[in-house]
């Protein structure tokens, strides 16, 4: 009698372990991103090499905070810039917004005696020379620049500032400005979009017209300047308040190479912030945004010289800007929660950012470490 053959069973697939599959997104990330990574660790062991040599210390401190303060921030000033002008040349765009970068802290360090800040660190708790670093102060722009590619909008200025305070006061001093700038700008776009989204649309239908293009690149330069008075004190905390003419071509130098990458690479991968909002390709949507926010940051920079958030001027901005379009439309309710979604998501991440930089500033500073005690247990 013949014997059958038995049939092979088909071959299942071996299925990955629950560990596996749970992070299986976060094995893709690491080795996506494994060279960034390698480049955070050498950057956190470099900086633990040198922070107790003040002379070296300040110019490592400088160039992490110099780039990753501007590809943070870069949503807010270049951003929709950048992703209006998607048919133009990158070295164009970067030679232009260079030329008012060099201008502008060229007039500073004139003007006020070798200071690129426009005197925002001669307020109170940041007017002294740093004389010596501690590790965490050099850690501070190398963390900022991790959430950056985690595509978190955080407060530059609470990150890097509030670790070089030596007053708390100077820390609430400067949420207060933000939270003032934050409900500002929201309720100045609310209004201006509730109010003015019909004749908006109606001027944002067709072909732009060349002369909104020009207009975008004039208030676009004018918002530039505007950030950099507000927010180069971020970056030039780290060295003298005062630099000489070697120092001054160093800062320069070295932020004006920095935004030229920046460009090339079409701006960080923070750059979906923008992208993700409503109409924000469009040149004429991006001039208006433009100009309210650059509108708003000059009132502020008048007003006093306490370092203030633009992050949260420009969050509050946009979150404003999308629920008067949202209301004026008469949306369905999916359109609304979805709305409410952006702007929650955005005010969770600027308050991760304050909550840790507030951390920083107390694990850093024993005068704060003291007040808080002598606020809690006394």
């Amino acid at each position: 009698m013949v014997k059958l053959k038995k049939a092979k069973k088909p071959v299942v697939a071996n299925q990955p372990y629950k560990f596996r599959k749970r992070y299986n997104f976060v094995d893709i990330y690491i080795h996506k991103e494994k060279k960034f990574l390698y480049f955070i660790a050498f950057s956190l062991i470099l900086a633990g090499l040198v922070y107790p040599y003040a002379s070296i210390a300040m110019w490592v401190g400088f160039a992490f905070a110099g780039y990753s303060a501007i590809a943070n921030d870069s949503i807010q000033t270049i951003g929709t810039f950048i992703v209006s002008n998607e048919d133009k040349k990158w070295y164009w765009q970067w030679l232009f917004m260079g030329a008012i970068f060099l201008g502008t802290v060229f007039y500073s360090w004139y003007v006020f005696n070798g200071d690129v800040t426009f005197q925002r660190l001669a307020s109170k708790g940041f007017s002294q020379n740093v004389d010596s670093f501690v590790y965490l102060q050099l850690a501070a722009p190398i963390v900022l620049l991790l959430l950056t590619r985690f595509k978190i909008p955080v407060s530059t200025t609470f990150m890097l500032l509030s670790v070089f305070t030596v007053s708390s006061g100077a820390i609430v001093s400067m949420v207060s400005k933000s939270l003032m700038g934050y409900v500002a700008a929201f309720v100045a776009a609310f209004i201006i979009y509730v109010i003015l989204s019909k004749i908006i649309k109606k001027f944002i239908k067709g072909e732009a017209h060349g002369a909104w293009v020009v207009a975008q690149w004039v208030i676009s330069g004018f918002l530039w300047h505007t950030w950099l008075a507000q927010d180069l004190a971020n970056v030039a905390v780290y060295l003298p308040r005062q630099l000489g003419v070697w120092e001054f071509a160093a800062f320069a130098g070295f932020i004006f190479l920095g935004l030229g990458f920046m460009f090339y690479q079409r701006g960080e991968k923070i750059q979906h912030i923008i992208n993700e909002k409503s109409e924000v390709r469009d040149v004429r949507s991006a001039t208006i945004i433009d100009l309210v926010y650059s509108i708003i940051l000059y009132y502020f920079k008048e007003l006093n010289n306490i370092p203030m958030s633009t992050t949260w001027v420009f969050v509050g901005l946009l979150a404003g800007r999308e629920l008067g379009m949202r209301l004026r439309a008469h949306d369905s309710p999916v359109k609304f929660a979805k709305t409410f979604g952006l702007i929650g998501k955005d005010i969770l991440s600027v308050t991760i950012g304050l909550v840790i930089s507030v951390i920083l500033a107390v694990a850093i500073n024993p005068v704060i470490q003291e007040e808080l005690m002598n606020f809690f247990f006394k």
